[in-house]
Protein backbone atom coordinates (compact mmCIF):
# COMPACT_ATOMS: atom_id res chain seq x y z
CA UNK A 1 0.00 0.00 0.00
CA UNK A 2 1.38 3.38 -0.99
CA UNK A 3 0.94 6.31 1.41
CA UNK A 4 -0.50 9.14 -0.71
CA UNK A 5 -0.45 11.81 1.98
CA UNK A 6 2.09 14.60 2.14
CA UNK A 7 2.47 17.30 4.77
CA UNK A 8 -0.98 16.43 6.12
CA UNK A 9 -2.66 16.91 2.72
CA UNK A 10 -4.60 13.96 1.30
CA UNK A 11 -3.88 13.85 -2.43
CA UNK A 12 -6.80 13.09 -4.70
CA UNK A 13 -5.61 12.30 -8.21
CA UNK A 14 -9.13 12.77 -9.56
CA UNK A 15 -8.65 16.54 -9.18
CA UNK A 16 -5.36 16.46 -11.08
CA UNK A 17 -6.28 14.63 -14.28
CA UNK A 18 -9.22 14.38 -16.62
CA UNK A 19 -10.86 11.07 -15.64
CA UNK A 20 -10.91 8.22 -13.11
CA UNK A 21 -8.44 5.92 -14.85
CA UNK A 22 -4.87 5.22 -13.80
CA UNK A 23 -1.89 7.31 -14.84
CA UNK A 24 -1.44 4.70 -17.58
CA UNK A 25 2.36 4.52 -17.43
CA UNK A 26 4.17 3.17 -20.50
CA UNK A 27 7.71 1.80 -20.30
CA UNK A 28 9.59 2.52 -23.51
CA UNK A 29 11.95 -0.12 -24.87
CA UNK A 30 15.67 0.46 -24.74
CA UNK A 31 18.23 2.24 -22.62
CA UNK A 32 18.31 6.02 -22.49
CA UNK A 33 21.06 8.27 -21.19
CA UNK A 34 21.61 11.79 -19.96
CA UNK A 35 24.66 13.52 -21.40
CA UNK A 36 25.99 17.05 -21.61
CA UNK A 37 27.60 18.38 -24.78
CA UNK A 38 28.62 21.83 -26.04
CA UNK A 39 25.59 23.93 -26.95
CA UNK A 40 26.70 24.17 -30.59
CA UNK A 41 26.72 20.35 -31.01
CA UNK A 42 24.79 19.24 -34.11
CA UNK A 43 21.99 16.95 -32.90
CA UNK A 44 20.05 16.89 -36.17
CA UNK A 45 20.59 13.18 -36.88
CA UNK A 46 19.99 12.05 -33.29
CA UNK A 47 16.80 10.86 -31.64
CA UNK A 48 16.81 13.37 -28.79
CA UNK A 49 13.83 12.77 -26.49
CA UNK A 50 14.56 15.75 -24.22
CA UNK A 51 17.02 18.61 -24.05
CA UNK A 52 17.82 21.56 -21.82
CA UNK A 53 20.31 24.39 -22.28
CA UNK A 54 22.30 24.94 -19.08
CA UNK A 55 25.24 27.17 -18.24
CA UNK A 56 27.52 24.11 -18.46
CA UNK A 57 26.28 22.96 -21.88
CA UNK A 58 23.41 21.23 -23.64
CA UNK A 59 21.85 18.37 -21.68
CA UNK A 60 20.45 15.67 -23.94
CA UNK A 61 18.38 12.58 -23.21
CA UNK A 62 18.73 10.07 -26.03
CA UNK A 63 19.14 6.35 -26.76
CA UNK A 64 22.38 5.04 -25.27
CA UNK A 65 23.58 3.55 -28.57
CA UNK A 66 23.42 6.97 -30.28
CA UNK A 67 25.29 8.65 -27.42
CA UNK A 68 28.04 6.04 -27.57
CA UNK A 69 28.29 6.25 -31.38
CA UNK A 70 28.56 10.05 -31.09
CA UNK A 71 31.27 9.82 -28.43
CA UNK A 72 29.17 11.65 -25.84
CA UNK A 73 29.97 11.19 -22.15
CA UNK A 74 27.34 9.11 -20.37
CA UNK A 75 26.17 10.85 -17.20
CA UNK A 76 23.22 8.61 -16.30
CA UNK A 77 21.74 5.41 -17.77
CA UNK A 78 18.00 5.04 -17.33
CA UNK A 79 14.64 3.72 -18.46
CA UNK A 80 11.97 6.04 -19.89
CA UNK A 81 8.38 5.90 -18.66
CA UNK A 82 5.63 8.10 -20.12
CA UNK A 83 2.43 8.78 -18.22
CA UNK A 84 -0.10 8.47 -21.02
CA UNK A 85 -2.83 10.11 -18.95
CA UNK A 86 -3.00 13.70 -20.21
CA UNK A 87 -2.41 16.38 -17.60
CA UNK A 88 -2.39 20.15 -17.80
CA UNK A 89 0.92 21.99 -17.61
CA UNK A 90 -0.57 24.23 -14.92
CA UNK A 91 -1.90 21.41 -12.73
CA UNK A 92 -0.67 21.51 -9.15
CA UNK A 93 0.46 18.42 -7.27
CA UNK A 94 0.58 15.62 -9.83
CA UNK A 95 4.38 15.50 -9.94
CA UNK A 96 4.48 15.52 -6.14
CA UNK A 97 2.10 12.55 -5.99
CA UNK A 98 4.06 10.22 -8.24
CA UNK A 99 7.46 11.48 -7.07
CA UNK A 100 6.46 10.78 -3.47
CA UNK A 101 5.18 7.30 -4.35
CA UNK A 102 8.45 6.49 -6.14
CA UNK A 103 10.54 7.99 -3.33
CA UNK A 104 8.73 5.76 -0.82
CA UNK A 105 10.03 2.82 -2.89
CA UNK A 106 13.55 4.37 -2.97
CA UNK A 107 13.29 4.93 -6.72
CA UNK A 108 14.91 8.09 -8.07
CA UNK A 109 13.05 9.91 -10.81
CA UNK A 110 13.97 12.67 -13.24
CA UNK A 111 10.83 14.26 -14.68
CA UNK A 112 10.43 16.11 -17.98
CA UNK A 113 7.06 17.69 -18.70
CA UNK A 114 5.84 17.53 -22.26
CA UNK A 115 2.89 19.54 -23.52
CA UNK A 116 0.54 16.57 -23.05
CA UNK A 117 2.36 14.02 -20.91
CA UNK A 118 4.92 13.69 -18.14
CA UNK A 119 8.04 11.67 -18.91
CA UNK A 120 9.96 9.95 -16.13
CA UNK A 121 13.53 8.71 -16.31
CA UNK A 122 14.24 6.09 -13.67
CA UNK A 123 17.20 3.80 -12.89
CA UNK A 124 17.39 0.86 -15.30
CA UNK A 125 17.44 -1.73 -12.55
CA UNK A 126 14.30 -0.23 -10.95
CA UNK A 127 12.22 0.28 -14.11
CA UNK A 128 9.83 -2.63 -13.46
CA UNK A 129 9.36 -1.60 -9.83
CA UNK A 130 8.71 2.01 -10.90
CA UNK A 131 6.15 0.85 -13.45
CA UNK A 132 4.32 -1.25 -10.82
CA UNK A 133 4.38 1.64 -8.35
CA UNK A 134 2.88 4.04 -10.91
CA UNK A 135 0.25 1.48 -11.94
CA UNK A 136 -0.87 1.23 -8.30
CA UNK A 137 -1.67 4.93 -8.15
CA UNK A 138 -5.33 5.36 -8.96
CA UNK A 139 -7.17 8.61 -9.52
CA UNK A 140 -9.90 7.58 -7.12
CA UNK A 141 -7.38 7.50 -4.27
CA UNK A 142 -7.02 3.70 -4.14
CA UNK A 143 -3.76 1.91 -4.49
Amino acid sequence: MIDKSWAGFAWNLKTLVSDNSSLNPKLHEGVYVFTSVPVETDTGKLTVVASMVEDEGLTLVLPEEQAIQSGFPIQYRCAWITLLQESALDSVGLTAVFARALAEQSISCNVVAGTYHDHLFVPLDRADAALRCLQELRHDGNA
